[in-house]
């Protein structure tokens, strides 16, 4: 479940922005345009998605992990911040 408390506007901005630039994409690839044009355009939808996984983990760290380790869950609050960076 996502808490976020503080940057929720801002990160629904953000992912409503990125939708669109991301349907932009698809327009592009489909209308068969220039390569680089589109990378460019993936580049920047790639770049605003770290943006809001920054915000949204600045919101974690402040809020759900600080309340895990109150409630003595330190070993979830470590297990859940180590899974985000493993591959499956």
């Amino acid at each position: 479940m996502v808490t976020i408390k503080s940057n929720k506007d801002r990160i629904v901005h953000r992912l409503k922005i990125a939708n669109g630039h991301l349907h932009k994409i698809i327009q592009m690839v489909e209308s068969d345009e220039y390569c680089i044009d589109v990378l460019h355009h993936s580049l920047a939808v790639q770049k605003a998605l770290k943006q809001i996984d920054m915000l949204m983990m600045e919101d974690h760290l402040k809020t759900c992990a600080i309340d895990q380790i109150k409630n003595g869950e330190e070993t979830k609050m470590v297990s859940d911040l180590l899974g985000i960076y493993k591959f499956k």
